[in-house]
């Protein structure tokens, strides 16, 4: 899929203005990504990074994380909210790393999503960030503004994916991922995007479209 004109400059100023963008999420190798990004569900990543400090205290490793007591363990994550749901998923994921994996974090999304409670975009977080391996990870922010600026033209997360890693070049997959994410908290939020002061409002279709909107009701 060759890019247009528009798209190739929408991603040349986002590569400009985001250049140092990097993962919110705080680790330190695979195994503590992956708990942190399936912890990520639903919440915010300041309050991950708040429970993850003390919780990869407790639990250094799979191993150690397979043997966790549930209702500890709930307790110990109860702010990232879907408790219950995700510390059932963390165990058994602890378990079936240690019982197929030797306990560590595999490297292809195949084996990757295998795991409770990792889809593919986990795992692309995972992949991109953990081990360099080219991965476009779709969360809400990357799937709003994506489509918002025509990047993608898609109804599912899926499908957004696929035109995200046929428009940017493979080994940027990463870097855009970050991109995205960081326009959608600072700029293009959900309900109020702060069009007047985007650096893209001269090309963005969707800045376009509410200010002949916005002219027609006047």
């Amino acid at each position: 899929m060759k890019p247009t004109k528009n798209q190739q400059e929408i991603l040349r100023r986002m590569e400009q203005v985001y250049a140092d963008a990097k993962p919110a999420l705080h680790f330190q190798n695979a195994y503590e990504l992956l708990v942190a990004t399936i912890l990520s569900a639903q919440c915010t990543d300041v309050r991950v990074n708040k429970v993850t400090k003390d919780l990869f205290v407790h639990y250094k490793n799979a191993e150690e994380l397979s043997r966790a007591d549930y209702s500890e363990l709930c307790d110990e994550i109860h702010s990232c909210g879907c408790y219950a749901v995700k510390a059932k998923n963390l165990i058994n994921t602890a378990k079936l790393l240690m019982e197929q994996f030797g306990g560590e974090v595999p490297q292809t999304m195949e084996e990757l999503t295998t795991l409770p409670g990792v889809g593919r975009k986990t795992a692309n977080v995972v992949l991109s960030n953990a081990f360099g391996i080219p991965g476009f990870a779709v969360d809400t922010h990357v799937f709003r503004v994506s489509n918002r600026l025509g990047l993608a033209h898609a109804k599912d997360v899926a499908k957004t994916e696929e035109q995200l890693c046929a428009l940017v070049p493979r080994e940027k997959w990463g870097n855009a991922h970050h991109w995205l994410i960081y326009h959608g908290r600072q700029i293009c939020s959900a309900r109020k995007p702060k069009c007047g002061e985007c650096f893209l409002k001269d090309i963005c279709p969707s800045s376009e479209a509410e200010i002949q909107d916005k002219a027609k009701e006047a």
